[in-house]
């Protein structure tokens, strides 16, 4: 055993969870996973500079697909496990999954979620941004800002030798401070060399509870955070799209991280 085995040994046998050594990336795999994350955000990056109002969702799903294939990667999204689409686009009440529609046209006073993953000669990346159409409400405004700050936070809050916990307690506090709830049974994952990866990540637990956080981790903070009810409910026609069950907003923003050594470093947002 070497020095970070017994380490990971002696806080198990205190009762604490620790990750498995597959789940710690190598340099080698961190430089690999890198490039797909930095194709990732130049997909938002594109993303960004085209999205507007009056354009379909289905717009988006096509610059999202072609920007991705000419430059060598897979949209990770397509055909996974039935998806149909290259990217998530959730729109208002839609909390995650929504699905590019041809029908669905952008207007002024929206908020979009748009969910980007990214596969690059096998290494797996995720991000999302949130997107405001033209002038959008005080109410909306306020939600799109306190998940960013929530995300921030969460950051902020993430050590080496800390534990999910802190994340989600930092992120759940401010959200709850303002009046909103975080949704409680969708989080983040880990992530890097296949899309979704050991551990979930929830935001709602209590600080210094779950996994440690252990150099050379993988994951996202990805908090859902909605305007009323944390509830939501599935679409029974396309099994994937999910809605607040009030008809509330919500608002996410995703970044993919890597712990290290000294702190938390942004691999993709």
């Amino acid at each position: 055993m070497d020095k970070l085995d017994i380490k990971l040994w002696k806080l198990a046998a205190r009762g604490q969870i620790v990750p498995k050594r597959s789940l710690l990336k190598t340099p080698r795999q961190i430089e690999a996973i890198k490039k797909s994350a930095a194709l990732n955000t130049a997909v938002l990056d594109h993303v960004a500079s085209h999205i507007r109002e009056g354009m379909s969702t289905a717009e988006i799903d096509r610059l999202v697909y072609d920007f991705t294939t000419e430059h060598g990667g897979i949209p990770a999204p397509l055909n996974y496990e039935g998806f149909p689409k290259s990217v998530c686009t959730s729109l208002n009440n839609v909390i995650c999954h929504g699905i590019p529609s041809e029908y669905e046209i952008l207007q002024e006073g929206d908020i979009l979620n748009v969910d980007v993953s990214t596969i690059l000669n096998g290494y797996y990346s995720d991000a999302s941004r949130m997107f405001t159409i033209g002038e959008i409400s005080p109410e909306a405004a306020r939600l799109v800002r306190v998940t960013q700050e929530c995300v921030d936070l969460g950051l902020k809050a993430a050590k080496p030798w800390g534990h999910l916990g802190d994340i989600a307690y930092a992120i759940n506090s401010h959200a709850k401070k303002h009046g909103y709830s975080v949704v409680e049974d969708i989080g983040g994952h880990g992530i890097g060399l296949d899309f979704h990866e050991e551990p979930f990540v929830s935001y709602v637990t209590p600080k210094g509870s779950e996994m440690v956080l252990v150099p050379g981790m993988m994951f996202t903070i990805e908090p859902m955070v909605n305007e009323g009810s944390p509830d939501f409910f599935i679409d029974e026609d396309d099994d994937w799209t999910v809605y607040t069950i009030d008809d509330g907003l919500s608002a996410q923003v995703e970044y993919m991280v890597l712990v290290t050594d000294t702190g938390v470093e942004v691999l993709t947002k």
